[in-house]
């Protein structure tokens, strides 16, 4: 059980809990690979290898690139979060896109959880799955008043949903930090890197050949419509490439890397907590975020131990630094974890898009699904499902298909210069709504 320190943080492992927890993966390194496929794969997370699976299922020979191991990214370095739900409520959704692609693109964020659920069933992945429902936390009071319409919005879109007062938060969290909050049934959490590796064995039974420690250099077209993917180990001959790196797409597709811009998000998880502990700051077992600009996330994890999230600053920092300022960011959320000592503490990069939506589709024979804006565990690999269907077999686009992807405003190369400055924007914005609490 959790023991109280002087410096919670003096003995931190800064390996991922979630990997340092798994057990020994297959090495998939070294293996023989093919100078030609139906579909080369690039990127062994979630994404990469849902769209692996699917491919695979539908009759396709399938290679799969990973430059490092399968789910070192962000896949096995996430919070294990299974949200429904856009950066925009269903009105907002309505108003930008209109009132038939609005709603579908709330539809499409429902059915990435109940695919998630069905997927793990369906292939018997031990993930861990609970779904006890999410807690958007209110910030400031404004937001506590928008949340209420919001309720309204996503009951009436499909999604059960209800306003949490001020007075009655005791019954769903053990802090007096917040206005009220959202709350939404049906999502919920699971390990992710015991559910990533579901997924590759799921894509390796359908028939997927998967690779570790190969990187893609560049994909160039042929005049005969095929690809040819050229990586460290040679060039692979496909038909379709499908690109699912995210908050880690490089120079193999510059078309994409323009679109996405890398986050640096941290974690920081305590020693496991006495079980009045846990049952005081969570007694539903919900999953928390709150209306920050600098949001923080956090919950429960299966043994009991607070994992607790954010971006803390888009400086250049160190995991140390960052694991130190989300220690107090806790403390203030959770008194009652003052001294409680910090066991783990990481980072990764999440992929963030111009308009804080998520995007699926083709363009001269290279597919993707990009852009997971931090709701990326359900949605991504959803996404890489539904576009290998219908690339592969006709199968309905995705709606998110449909939207334009925006490039990034500014010269930009994959190295994102400006979020410094976007950071302290964002910054002071958290800072006037404090001074309104």
């Amino acid at each position: 059980m959790s023991a109280r320190s002087a410096d919670p943080l003096a003995a931190v492992d800064l390996r991922v809990l979630w990997q340092a927890q798994l057990a020994q993966q297959p090495d998939r390194a070294g293996r023989p690979l093919l100078d030609a496929a139906d579909v080369v794969v690039v990127g062994g997370g979630f994404s990469g290898l849902a769209a692996a699976r699917r491919a695979a299922l539908l009759g396709a020979r399938v290679v799969l690139l990973e430059a490092e191991t399968l789910g070192w990214g962000a896949s096995s370095r996430n919070a294990g979060m299974v949200l429904a739900g856009h950066k925009w409520g269903p009105r907002q959704l309505v108003a930008q896109y209109g009132p038939e692609l609005g709603p579908a693109l709330q539809r499409e964020t429902v059915l990435s959880v109940e695919w998630t659920a069905a997927t793990i069933a369906e292939e018997g992945i031990d993930a861990g799955l609970a779904r006890d429902g999410h807690l958007e936390l209110a910030f400031g009071r404004a937001d506590a008043d928008e949340m209420e319409a919001a309720a309204r919005e996503l009951t009436e879109s499909g999604t059960p949903a209800r306003f949490v007062a001020r007075a009655e938060l005791g019954e769903e969290i053990g802090t007096d930090a917040y206005h009220g909050g959202l709350l939404v049934e049906g999502d919920g959490g699971l390990d992710p890197a015991r559910y990533h590796a579901g997924l590759a064995v799921a894509a390796e039974r359908a028939g997927a050949d998967l690779h570790e420690g190969v990187r893609a250099l560049r994909i160039r077209p042929q005049r005969d419509g095929r690809m040819v993917v050229e990586t460290s180990r040679g060039a692979i001959l496909a038909r379709e490439v499908f690109v699912g790196t995210n908050g880690y797409t490089n120079g193999v597709a510059p078309a994409l890397r323009r679109r996405v811009i890398p986050v640096g998000s941290y974690i920081i998880v305590t020693d496991p907590l006495a079980e009045d502990v846990a049952a005081e700051i969570s007694p539903r077992g919900r999953m928390f975020f709150d209306t920050k600009s600098f949001l923080n996330y956090w919950r429960l994890t299966p043994d009991r131990r607070l994992l607790f999230g954010g971006r803390v600053s888009f400086w250049p920092s160190t995991v140390r630094s960052m694991a130190r300022a989300l220690q107090r960011q806790m403390v203030a959320v959770h008194p009652q974890l003052a001294g409680v000592r910090v066991a783990h503490a990481w980072g990764g990069k999440l992929g963030f898009t111009v308009d804080r939506m998520p995007h699926a589709g083709r363009s001269a024979g290279v597919s993707f699904a990009l852009g997971c804006c931090g709701s990326g565990v359900a949605m991504l690999p959803y996404l890489a499902d539904r576009t290998m269907g219908w690339v592969l077999a006709g199968a309905d686009a995705p709606a998110l298909a449909r939207l334009p992807f925006p490039l990034v405003p500014a010269p930009y190369e994959g190295r994102p210069w400006f979020m410094p400055v976007v950071g302290e924007w964002y910054r002071l914005k958290d800072r006037r709504a404090a001074r309104k609490r």
